[in-house]
């Protein structure tokens, strides 16, 4: 299993369908269709549920595509750091962004660090602060913007900003009519609630709610801020997630919680015990130096 071939399964996968996938790769049917035998075989299993016109990734080709993925994508990474040594201060840095206000806290250091530094491209991924966890621990990227709390035990961390939670509701929910721009926990006692899925996330709203002897009433736990969004529009309850700029549609509106512990905390971290390149370095450097 070479990464050649797993870039061929990973197309096949995204495609599902040999001759579409063949045509990505600019390469024929036959040997394509050989390639991935050769993997089902080297692997003993089936990757690819084979239909007529179109095929299904079974369970262990959706564990292969994910780790496939990751690998393609460290190797990338790889030779990003490689060349940008052999270049001096340039190359590409991948980072981490959690959902909420992380983007736009992390906007105004990339907007400097490149007018300081040409040379340098910024690789950014999106995700939940454990999804983000997890790939600074396999090597995906190097540095995050995370809501704290982190492993103080692996992660290099300082503080980069806090703002508040908030809640997101369709424009005709009673509570959407609500005067000012704020609401509190007894507010939303008896709503349906749809939260981030990070237990930490999830641990701080029933603390919130234990303080007026009531417990949450969640019904969906969900990673992605815009899907929660989606369902908040819907009036299929209200999303309580990080605030953040970025509203995406008109007729949903969000307020603000109340209270001292209503608040979390961003931060910024990398893996403690390795080493990084010179332009993520002077990265850290950079953004200590505007926040510090």
């Amino acid at each position: 299993m070479n990464l050649k071939t797993l870039e061929y399964f990973v197309a096949v996968a995204e495609e599902l369908n040999i001759s579409k996938a063949s045509k990505r790769l600019n390469m024929s049917q036959p040997p394509l269709s050989n390639q991935i035998k050769g993997l089902e075989y080297e692997l003993n299993t089936t990757l690819f549920i084979r239909g007529k016109r179109s095929l299904q990734l079974t369970e262990s080709g959706q564990l292969l595509y994910r780790r496939a993925k990751e690998i393609i994508s460290l190797s990338d990474k790889a030779k990003s750091e490689i060349l940008s040594m052999s270049k001096g201060m340039g190359g590409t840095i991948s980072i981490g962004l959690a959902e909420g206000m992380a983007s736009d806290i992390a906007a105004g250091w990339f907007a400097e660090f490149i007018t300081k530094y040409p040379g340098v491209r910024f690789r950014i991924l999106d995700g939940n602060s454990d999804d983000l966890i997890e790939k600074l621990r396999s090597g995906i990227i190097s540095l995050a913007v995370i809501t704290a709390p982190c492993n103080q035990a692996l992660l290099n961390s300082f503080s980069v900003g806090r703002d508040n939670m908030t809640a997101l509701m369709s424009a005709d929910h009673p509570l959407a009519g609500k005067e000012g721009s704020y609401i509190d926990i007894p507010d939303i006692l008896n709503e349906p609630l749809i939260v981030p899925s990070r237990k930490a996330m999830i641990d701080m709203i029933y603390k919130w709610f234990r303080s007026y002897k009531a417990e949450p009433h969640i019904i969906c736990e969900m990673d992605s801020y815009v899907d929660a969004a989606a369902l908040a529009l819907k009036g299929v309850g209200i999303s309580i997630f990080p605030k953040t700029d970025n509203i995406p549609n008109a007729s949903l509106i969000l307020k603000e919680f109340t209270g001292t512990d209503r608040s979390i905390e961003y931060l910024f971290v990398w893996r403690k015990g390795h080493p990084l390149p010179s332009i993520e370095e002077a990265f850290i450097d950079h953004v200590k130096s505007i926040v510090l």
